[in-house]
């Protein structure tokens, strides 16, 4: 009798681990759960959190702010990214309810920090391009979200794209896509209160200064080594430009870079994720400093956004800064340095990565032609090109662009290709023939690179009649060649880089 007490003693211990076993498996389980609420990072902490309970869902959803984006025309937009992401982070500098010490007060505020967040297709790596704010560019006309439409101007700061005359985030939108021919998918918005909020609910976010530093502008004292700064002192410190550097927008992007790849690096850390109080201060503060458009305009649709750039090592995360000269009219602002700013374009549309992943390497093989809009068709079947007549008609709404889409084709073997007349204006690029010759017409779409499914029949067409290729305007925003390889002396932050110092 007192072994089987013995023994049911032994057994009920044995439960009451197994009991412990599993509640610790169960923490474990919503521990992950909360992760992929939460672990979604990008510039300034795109990132959404619930702990499940209906009243925090609600809760998170009513402190989201959302703007639909007016866009224009579908058609004059860039290419879709497919797979990869392509977010615009806006911080603008509002300092609307702020007060004096801020400078300009009231301000509605500018596109004052901007960040391309590029997520590749198969989520190994990212890239993130600072547009500077002194940057000059020609600014398309846009219509902002209350349906009022704002004029366009030819050549003005980059920053004035937001806030100037009622611009709001979809005419910084429209600017981006405009300059760099990338298409963007969602845009994110944070004002100064949200550098303050979210440095706070981390607990603090650690940064680097090689030298004292004491910028009366942004009200940063800060002595050489490495702090942990939140709050104040963290909007202070992406702020500071006068006392770094040059003392110019340049040198306050890398202190920038060097913030946000830091607050990534604390929010992925277990002393972030494992804690309840922290994530959810992270994702209170997260909800109410986000302005989004309306694509991501619930804490569901944002959670999404947020688990597809978690997937993302931070090692695997490049920051840069477009590559940019001095601007001959006035030394206070600035150009693109071409051709390194449109060969960093490419690269971000083609999908190639500035971080070198067994992914990106993998891939590093040449890209497809700059007419290819999908997947490109088989392989060329044997025809005898030099025999086939083509006449090549332009579509794509931009003069002179036949003359060289001829001169392609006889490089390869079509000696018979021939400028048409201007055709009216098509959208993609196709390949047209007659009965008869479906294989002559594979290989036509072959050699420019076209998606199987470009190739139509003409069934007005007799059978002497030429191969028709209409250009659509899908030739237009493909870069002549896609470059594999950034510019040499291309500024680079690693986000998993922890000796990044501020100099």
């Amino acid at each position: 009798m007192q072994q089987d007490e013995t023994n049911t003693g032994r057994f009920s211990g044995e439960s009451r681990r197994e009991a412990k076993r599993r509640a610790a498996a169960a923490k474990r389980q919503r521990r992950r759960r909360v992760l992929k609420w939460t672990a979604g990072t990008g510039a300034l902490v795109m990132v959404a959190g619930c702990g499940g309970a209906y009243y925090l869902y609600q809760h998170f959803n009513s402190n989201l702010t959302s703007v639909k984006v007016q866009l224009g025309n579908e058609e004059e937009r860039p290419k879709a990214a497919g797979d990869a992401l392509n977010i615009l982070v806006i911080g603008t500098d509002s300092r609307q309810g702020l007060g004096r010490e801020y400078g300009d007060e009231g301000s509605t505020g500018h596109a004052d920090t901007t960040l391309l967040f590029h997520v590749a297709k198969d989520r190994s790596n990212a890239t993130v391009v600072s547009i500077p704010r002194d940057l000059m560019v020609p600014i398309p006309e846009c219509q902002n979200d209350k349906g009022r439409k704002i004029p366009g101007t030819a050549r003005d700061m980059f920053n004035t794209s937001l806030g100037q005359g009622g611009r709001d985030a979809g005419c910084t939108w429209k600017t981006v896509e405009k300059l760099t021919g990338i298409r963007v998918d969602h845009f994110v918005q944070v004002d100064f209160e949200a550098v303050k909020t979210l440095s706070t609910a981390v607990g603090g976010v650690e940064v680097c200064a090689a030298k004292d530093i004491d910028d009366k502008d942004s009200h940063l004292k800060m002595a050489k080594g490495r702090h942990v700064v939140q709050g104040e002192e963290a909007l202070a410190f992406v702020r500071t430009r006068h006392a770094v550097g040059f003392g110019g927008d340049l040198t306050r992007i890398p202190l920038q870079q060097q913030f946000i790849s830091s607050m990534i690096r604390k929010i992925k850390s277990d002393d972030t994720l494992t804690s309840p109080s922290k994530l959810y201060q992270l994702a209170d503060a997260a909800t109410k400093a986000l302005t989004v458009d309306s694509g991501i305009g619930s804490v569901d649709k944002l959670k999404n956004l947020a688990q597809d750039i978690s997937k993302v090592d931070t090692k695997n995360i490049t920051f840069t800064t477009v590559p940019v000269l001095d601007d001959p009219s006035d030394k206070d602002r600035l150009i693109l340095r071409q051709p390194d700013a449109g060969q960093v374009f490419s690269m971000i549309a083609g999908d190639r990565s500035l971080t070198e992943t067994a992914a990106s390497a993998a891939s590093a093989a040449p890209a497809a032609p700059p007419e290819a809009s999908a997947a490109p068709s088989t392989t060329a079947p044997a025809v005898d090109a030099k025999g086939v007549q083509v006449t090549v008609r332009n579509g794509s709404g931009t003069r002179g662009q036949s003359g060289p889409t001829v001169e392609k084709l006889k490089g390869k073997g079509f000696a018979k290709a021939a400028v048409g007349p201007d055709a009216p204006p098509a959208a993609t690029t196709t390949v047209s023939h007659p009965a008869g010759q479906e294989a002559e017409a594979a290989a036509l779409a072959a050699a420019l690179g076209l998606p199987a499914d470009a190739v139509k029949p003409n069934p007005k067409a007799g059978p002497k009649d030429p191969l028709l290729v209409v250009l659509g305007k899908d030739v237009l925003t493909a870069p002549a060649q896609q470059p594999t390889e950034a510019p040499k002396d291309l500024q680079r932050v690693q986000a998993d880089d922890v000796d990044v110092c501020a100099k």
